[in-house]
């Protein structure tokens, strides 16, 4: 569940200043997060519907992250392709 990367995400944080936390998120891109990434990612869209009193913004923040990884991986793929040079 992608705990290798967030586990190497981890170790190279180690310096971060302890007035701060770090959090790993590890996404793959045809599978699951990682857990620890996850449960914040999921406490987060809770407040931000608490904040806002909609309860539809914790579904469009989970959407959203959704997207990114689709819009992501396509730039990816599309990066894969070559160009035929124009004589």
């Amino acid at each position: 569940m992608g705990t290798g990367a967030a586990t190497c995400k981890s170790a190279k944080c180690t310096d971060i200043d302890t007035n701060y936390i770090f959090q790993p998120i590890a996404v793959e891109s045809l599978g699951p997060i990682n857990t620890s990434g996850h449960d914040f990612l999921s406490k987060l869209g809770c407040k931000l519907s608490t904040q806002s009193g909609d309860d539809r913004d914790h579904a469009a923040f989970c959407f959203s992250d959704s997207v990114l990884i689709q819009h992501f991986n396509a730039i990816l793929l599309h990066d894969t392709f070559v160009k035929e040079e124009e004589e």
